[in-house]
């Protein structure tokens, strides 16, 4: 117990290190586009090696492949897919999940949301973002934006339903927690390229199915290269990388994911003043939607949310395995840790007798 207490306290440490990861999530969020770019270069190039190995040994008047135009013509579209997606994915998230922004608040219950984002904002000392909601009944909310002057706050009708406002304070706490620490940047980034990820590699998938790259194998005639195992080994490497890429990426989002969820939630202990506001609400989600996945919300979108919307099986795991695959932590765990703050918070009041 001793050492878990460490490494919370560890994890949630603000004093003085909020400039610190603010920068490291800038600097993570930039690494990540460069890292998106180089690996579809390699990809592009990668197809280029293939072709040129594979017709270096063309007879006169065939074609072969000199001019690496596909390692060219894939990185300045990757690096274009990539700058599109960094500045148009807290929209993209928004469109995916269709949520609905409130402007005019035309119900008691929208007319407390947005109170209560305003007063979160004040308590955590960012501008008001942008409110949205979800029509779906599984109870969540997540957060989006590359800036604290741009972002957005997004819940679902169920949490809507089923949050007290003080609950509702802590959920909506722990989300301008993500913000104000720019976790939004780095985790819109990533759910922006796991998108862009997919569709390319659905299309690459609808290429190679009408045929074989021209030049590589088939042709019996003399003369080929002796190239044919290397072209081979390259090609299976060249096929494996465009299947695992949005599996590499979707495990760039859980390592990333499950610290910065332990953080938020004490920020919103911080700002609210109550740490078992939170720790109620979290119990009210689980217990509403502990199995069942939240439709509206995609899977390249699943850990900006507070709870994973996806189900909890893998999540409520510790150890090696669930915390190298699962997008947020245990939420037993979660709750326990805000439920301590909350007693020790009214031991040291005096609320409670020692």
């Amino acid at each position: 117990m001793y050492r878990q207490n460490a490494r919370y306290r560890r994890l949630t440490s603000q004093d003085g290190n909020l400039f610190q990861q603010q920068e490291a999530n800038r600097r993570r969020t930039r690494w990540l586009v460069i890292g998106f770019i180089l690996f579809f270069a390699w990809l592009g190039f990668g197809a280029d090696l293939i072709l040129y190995l594979a017709t270096q040994a063309a007879e006169p008047g065939e074609y072969r492949h000199v001019v690496p135009w596909l390692g060219l013509a894939v990185t300045a579209v990757v690096a274009i897919a990539a700058l599109n997606a960094y500045r148009t994915g807290p929209q993209k998230v928004l469109w995916a999940a269709g949520a609905r922004e409130i402007t005019t608040p035309q119900t008691d219950v929208e007319r407390q949301l947005v109170n209560v984002v305003e007063e979160m904002a004040i308590a955590a000392g960012v501008p008001r973002p942008r409110v949205w909601i979800i029509a779906d009944d599984d109870p969540n909310a997540f957060a989006t934006g590359l800036e604290p002057w741009n972002a957005h706050v997004c819940v679902t009708q169920g949490l809507l339903a089923l949050c007290s406002r003080d609950e509702l304070q802590g959920v909506i706490g722990h989300e301008l927690g993500h913000i104000k620490n720019l976790d939004v940047r780095l985790m819109t980034t990533l759910a922006a390229l796991v998108g862009a990820i997919l569709l390319m590699r659905d299309g690459m998938g609808r290429m190679l199915g009408y045929g074989r790259l021209p030049g590589v194998g088939g042709s019996s005639r003399k003369g080929k290269s002796n190239a044919g195992p290397l072209i081979a080994i390259l090609l299976t490497l060249w096929i494996v990388s465009w299947i695992l890429a949005p599996i590499i990426t979707q495990v760039l989002a859980i390592a990333v994911n499950r610290k910065r969820e332990f953080l938020a939630d004490a920020m919103s202990a911080q700002f609210t003043r109550n740490p078992l506001a939170l720790a109620s609400a979290l119990e009210k989600i689980e217990a509403a939607g502990g199995g069942a996945p939240t439709a509206s919300i995609k899977r390249g979108s699943a850990h900006l949310c507070i709870v994973d919307p996806l189900g909890r099986r893998l999540t409520n795991r510790e150890g090696w395995l669930a915390d190298r695959l699962a997008t947020h932590p245990p939420m037993s765990m979660r709750i326990s840790l805000l439920k301590g703050m909350g007693y020790a918070a009214l031991k040291q009041e005096g609320g409670l007798a020692v």
